[in-house]
């Protein structure tokens, strides 16, 4: 009997540890950059907490179709690598972590934070 319920509490623990999923690994901080929108307005797009390890396409200048952001500036505790195209491909300059803002001339599309 004792073995029996060994084995079933074993059970419930594998069934229970496959079911919780990982947790999500992510830069701590927060990532900037500006963009110009179809009308002429600047604007400032703030990441929180980036995904890290994996390419993020930016916000309303991921595509080729759309102006490129600038000025990025790397907040986190993680190595950030900014791309000039989509999907991390093109051009790229590295941001240290906590550092300071880039200039206008840096444009970015996407980034890639290292953990």
């Amino acid at each position: 009997m004792k073995l029996r319920s060994a084995v079933t509490a074993g059970l419930a623990g594998l069934v229970l540890a496959l079911a919780v999923p990982g947790s999500a690994v992510a830069a701590t901080g927060d990532f900037r950059y500006a963009f110009t929108d179809d009308k002429g307005q600047a604007l400032t797009v703030t990441l929180h907490h980036p995904a890290s390890d994996e390419c993020v396409n930016l916000p309303y200048v991921g595509s080729e179709w759309v102006t490129a952001g600038h000025s990025p500036h790397n907040n986190t505790d993680e190595w950030a690598t900014v791309y000039a195209g989509a999907d991390c491909q093109g051009p790229a300059w590295r941001l240290r972590p906590h550092g300071n803002q880039a200039t206008a001339q840096l444009t970015v599309r996407s980034v890639y934070f290292q953990s």
